[in-house]
């Protein structure tokens, strides 16, 4: 489906379809019942930082332990929240790849394993809601102020819709809090530029409600507490942990209008017109307020000047990543090969000029680069937390 090539004005949506999406109601309408009713965690389940995997665990359309192959994560993204395949075999590979076993991984995990014990190589800093590992000690705990500030955003709830406006807003918020309050935040070159950026631009493009009347879909006040486990009335909202839910009378984006790599992309063009420094690498410098910038073509050894990396930013992210790859994960490039390849295939829509060597050198600067960890962590001195 062809998108616009530059931002609606007052869309409030980010960059729509030229024509809108088609909508099915029998083709889009997710099943919450029966196999796949509501079915709480058990104390052994995991659940992470990530609430759309939480609830398609919780509605069993991943395994409800938390814990999934490459296919099933696949499968599951891509038949209820409409992700690209090409996307969600990026990310399921890359998650399996460094901290699974190469063919599954957990939603959660622990020290160097799944998702909570990802952070540095893929779990980061500036999370929508989720706490800042060296701000809190831990990246599994939801901060009920960065969720009221959010949920805050849209006052009326017979008009809210958190959209990618509303959350572009949000995403500036939370990068400016995490440079304030987290003397070790980093924005590095995959984790920052591509992931987190995700985690912002999911939450309305996987989360919003789609019917006749709103085909590009609606994320309501409901819908966004359903799906971030809050509870409660306005005056008392209650994070549950783990018990993210797929409301009832759901209906999913249109399998017409899938999100893509290249889709994804436009969002993050998107969110950087509104700040640029968000296509920039960068780092706190073990002290709060003590941001710096890192030239993209430093980093790069000259594929990517930091105007290309600007323009391009899902390329060099995903260029250095892969490049990255055979440190991060103690395997042997012909090891890694298929697992290489799959990722290439994944990503060819975008064209990207490649990165033949990278130059970590400048992240050196950075004392929160090298801190691979997670789910817990001490407190970094000097943090504020809200």
């Amino acid at each position: 489906m062809k998108r616009q090539s530059s931002s609606p004005q007052g869309s409030g949506v980010g960059l729509l379809p030229l024509v809108p999406p088609p909508f099915d109601a029998s083709a889009q309408l997710i099943d919450v019942s029966g196999k796949h009713a509501f079915t709480p965690p058990s104390a052994s389940d995991a659940r992470g930082q990530c609430p759309g995997l939480n609830a398609l665990a919780n509605h069993n359309y991943l395994p409800h332990n938390g814990v999934a192959t490459i296919a099933q994560f696949v499968d599951a993204t891509t038949k209820v929240f409409g992700m690209g395949v090409d996307l969600a075999t990026f990310l399921s590979t890359y998650g399996a790849v460094l901290d699974g076993n190469g063919l599954s991984w957990s939603i959660k995990g622990g020290e160097h394993v799944g998702i909570g014990g990802s952070h540095g190589n893929y779990e980061t800093d500036s999370s929508p809601l989720k706490s800042d590992l060296f701000q809190y000690g831990t990246n599994q705990k939801l901060v009920m102020s960065q969720f009221n500030k959010l949920y805050g955003m849209q006052p009326d709830a017979s008009t809210a819709n958190y959209n990618l406006d509303v959350l572009r807003t949000f995403r500036n918020d939370r990068f400016t809090e995490s440079i304030e309050k987290n003397p070790l935040f980093v924005y590095g070159p995959f984790e920052g530029m591509a992931v987190s950026q995700a985690a912002f631009t999911f939450i309305y493009r996987f989360m919003a409600n789609h019917s006749a009347e709103y085909p590009e879909g609606v994320l309501n006040k409901d819908v966004l507490k359903s799906f971030m486990s809050i509870s409660g009335p306005e005056n008392n909202l209650v994070w549950t942990p783990g018990y993210e839910q797929i409301p009832a009378n759901w209906y999913r984006r249109s399998e017409l209008d899938a999100y893509t790599i290249p889709y994804f992309e436009t969002d993050i063009l998107y969110f950087t017109e509104s700040n640029p420094q968000l296509s920039l690498v960068g780092c706190n410098e073990g002290t709060v307020n003590s941001y710096q910038n890192i030239d993209a073509g430093t980093l790069s050894n000259g594929a990517y000047s930091a105007q290309d990396a600007a323009a391009n930013p899902l390329c060099f992210a995903l260029e250095f990543a892969q490049l990255e790859l055979p440190g991060l994960t103690g395997l042997a490039s012909t090891l890694l090969s298929p697992l290489l390849s799959a990722l290439n295939s994944a990503t060819s829509a975008l064209k990207c000029k490649p990165i033949v060597s990278v130059n970590n050198s400048p992240l050196a600067l950075c004392p929160g680069y090298s801190l691979y960890g997670g789910p817990t962590a001490p407190v970094a001195p000097g943090a504020i937390q809200s």
